[in-house]
């Protein structure tokens, strides 16, 4: 079995994406399998059909890989690929689709609101208050996030936002412990909480440089309140329409979670949450990329001797 693995792209994401993809590639190489690393660029049509691969490790973060474009790219070739499908894919990517799905599922989730005109602004401090986090709609990695605190400096934040990224939306700020819970063949792993050691919150840099972030697992919680949010975490994988893995991140303020957005292609570098929860609950790296696999592979009735 021919095994694609797809990373890079243009996105924002780009060198998160390439670790990721270097680091499964490495996984799948020490386990025996045929696999090919794949940069794609933006003729990524060409270069999918030329590997002619069996299966696509899909590796990609922001867009056009995590948003359902490749996904809806492999299914018109009838290629399998690992992770979310189309609709899952594009509706984690959409961050007020996601808290849509949210809401409707009674998951806690901050208020918001989306800035489509100036006046928009000044609405949102008034429902929402100070502080106040402002958010592109479709990034990933924290990318854009901002916490505004003076009323002054929202609307210059959102303007230059909405140029920068276009959709954008103010969210009601919660203060307390940043934490993430991932999935797993459909099951919920351990709860992870971060604490960043120099950023306000959990921000790009604090995700992605080593020694900025302390990471605790199991989070610093209660038993009951770490299975209230496994189940909620299950919930909205399921809700959203995940397959496999998906990784729900969190804000918990006293006893109660608040959910900021699902990843439905989470990053499985070296310094990723994923891996690490999965660490906790005895699963190594390798196994973590194997069970990927052969998720998929069992799905597309793969013969079980590939994946023995």
């Amino acid at each position: 079995m021919r095994v694609g693995i797809l990373c890079g792209g243009w996105s924002r994401e780009r060198e998160i994406s390439l670790l990721t993809g270097k680091k499964v590639y490495e996984s799948l190489r020490r386990q025996g399998y045929e696999c090919f690393l794949i940069d794609l660029n933006q003729n990524f049509a060409q270069q999918i059909r030329e590997a002619k691969i069996d299966l696509a490790f899909i590796c990609l973060h922001g867009k056009p890989g995590e948003d359902g474009t490749i996904q809806g790219f492999l299914e018109l070739l009838g290629i399998p690929y690992t992770g979310s499908g189309v609709g899952a894919s594009a509706v984690g990517m959409d961050k007020i689709l996601t808290k849509i799905v949210f809401s409707y599922y009674s998951i806690p989730t901050p208020e918001f609101f989306l800035i489509e005109r100036e006046e928009d602004v000044q609405l949102a401090i008034e429902k929402l208050g100070l502080p106040i986090v402002l958010k592109p709609r479709y990034e990933g990695s924290s990318i854009g996030v901002k916490i505004l605190r003076e009323k002054e400096d929202v609307l210059p934040a959102v303007l230059s936002a909405k140029e920068e990224f276009g959709s954008v939306f103010l969210e009601e700020y919660i203060p307390g412990m940043n934490a993430t819970c991932g999935i797993l063949a459909d099951k919920p792993l351990p709860i992870l909480e971060l604490v960043p050691k120099r950023q306000e919150f959990y921000d790009y840099k604090a995700k992605y440089t080593e020694g900025e972030t302390e990471f605790i697992c199991p989070a610093r919680i209660s038993e009951d309140l770490a299975k209230k949010i496994q189940k909620l975490s299950l919930l909205a994988h399921k809700a959203i329409g995940c397959r496999c893995y998906s990784r729900l991140d969190l804000v918990i303020c006293g006893e109660k979670p608040y959910f900021l957005e699902i990843n439905t292609l989470p990053g499985l570098t070296e310094l990723s949450d994923l891996p690490k929860e999965a660490e906790v609950a005895g699963i190594s790296y390798d196994e973590l990329i194997l069970t990927i696999l052969k998720w998929v592979s069992i799905r597309n009735g793969f013969p079980n001797q590939i994946l023995s």
